[in-house]
């Protein structure tokens, strides 16, 4: 595999692991935070309102930030707590049965690529932090 396909695989990765996870979850944890509507699991006994705008915050805000591929290992670090908690804190915790594990766990898994190989030559951190000096 080539350097570019690579490239191209991390941003088709970052897209589809970022937007989904901004828009099918934590939009919906957004809305409910804007609507005072704090019902939520509270798995670190921080209370539910901190603990929906922490998942709602890492979710959808490091999401997008994942996608576009700006602060993206940075970003990747929240969204990887939030969905180890889901899986094993909130999820296993409640004798979930795998399918309400393996979800959580697959993005975790995205994201722990992510970190580990970064955002990719098709970002935003390439083009503001590495080719500057082009």
């Amino acid at each position: 595999m080539t350097k570019g396909n690579i490239d191209l695989a991390l941003l088709i990765l970052r897209l589809w692991f970022g937007l989904e996870m901004a828009f099918a979850h934590g939009l919906g944890k957004v809305i409910k935070v804007v609507n005072g509507n704090f019902k939520f699991a509270d798995p670190f006994g921080i209370g539910p309102a901190p603990s929906l705008v922490l998942a709602g915050s890492a979710e959808f805000f490091g999401g997008i930030l994942i996608a576009i591929g700006f602060f993206t290992r940075l970003a990747t670090v929240p969204y990887l707590i939030t969905m180890l908690v889901a899986a094993f804190l909130v999820h296993a915790a409640n004798g979930h049965e795998w399918g309400k594990i393996a979800g959580p766990l697959h993005y975790a898994i995205a994201a722990i690529v992510i970190l580990i190989a970064g955002p990719g030559r098709y970002s935003l951190d390439q083009r503001l932090f590495v080719d500057k000096g082009r």
